[in-house]
């Protein structure tokens, strides 16, 4: 947490500058293509990361879909977790985030910006609705970072419960899953560690409908944890291990 304040401070000067333009693209998006305002977001993100000391190691992006819409569905860390996967993945991203945690500072503007989803976590009909217009924008070619374990909570590399419902978007769209490994993306802005701190982001190789469909949304949340898992032991991070008394299954 403490890098990310300082992260925020070393970045007062231009904050104001960035914010400015950030509405301005926000405000005039047929002057503005994605493309245009995604470059000004891994502009901010870069800045954030020489600011915070923060490198990133990215694997598998040849794994990514070259063509349509698609769901990265990544374990859930902190608040890094986004920027990361965003500074590897060139393309034009989007992704859906909280609504309580979404009007911090650079934040309702990154949101805004990009076009990102806001889920009030306590209204089921309000998720219903957001998903479908997930859906709806997946078929239309556009790429979403969703968080399935929906939350984190001081878990590290341990991954979390993945939620069943929110592979429908996906599902309902025909589109390709494709699980993303986080590795030490926590100690980014949710550790206390001192100095310089290393992140690995790696997409895994996609998952097409025509492999998931007839799978129950369960399987397909199982399959993508254990995925995320096994990747992670790749890596040599081994915290999800039946040993582990803290793992979640």
């Amino acid at each position: 947490m403490i890098r990310f304040f300082i992260a925020i401070l070393l970045n007062l000067k231009r904050g104001p500058s960035l914010v400015s333009h950030m509405r301005k693209m926000t405000k005039h998006m047929d002057r503005y293509p994605e493309k245009v305002r995604y470059a000004y977001a891994l502009r901010l993100i870069r800045y954030l990361m020489k600011s915070a000391r923060i490198t990133t190691e990215v694997f598998g992006v040849e794994n990514l879909p070259t063509d349509g819409g698609y769901v990265m569905y990544p374990n859930h860390q902190g608040k890094y977790d986004a920027l990361g996967i965003m500074y590897a993945h060139h393309n034009p991203c989007t992704f859906v985030m909280d609504k309580a945690k979404s009007y911090g500072f650079l934040v309702r503007e990154l949101v805004d910006l990009l076009g990102a989803k806001r889920l009030a976590l306590d209204d089921v009909r309000q998720n219903v609705r957001i998903m479908e217009q997930i859906t709806k924008e997946v078929k239309e070619g556009k790429r979403y970072i969703l968080f399935s374990e929906g939350g984190y909570d001081r878990n590290g590399n341990l991954v979390q419960r993945f939620k069943p419902g929110s592979f429908k978007c996906a599902m309902n769209a025909k589109a390709p899953i494709v699980p993303v490994t986080l590795i030490d993306s926590y100690i980014a802005f949710n550790s206390l560690k001192p100095g310089p701190v290393n992140t690995k982001v790696i997409f895994g190789k996609p998952i097409y409908y025509e492999e998931y469909n007839g799978m129950k949304t369960h399987e397909i949340a199982s399959l993508v944890r254990n995925t995320i898992i096994n990747t992670m032991e790749e890596h040599g991070v081994h915290d999800n291990t039946q040993s582990n008394p803290e793992i979640l299954t």
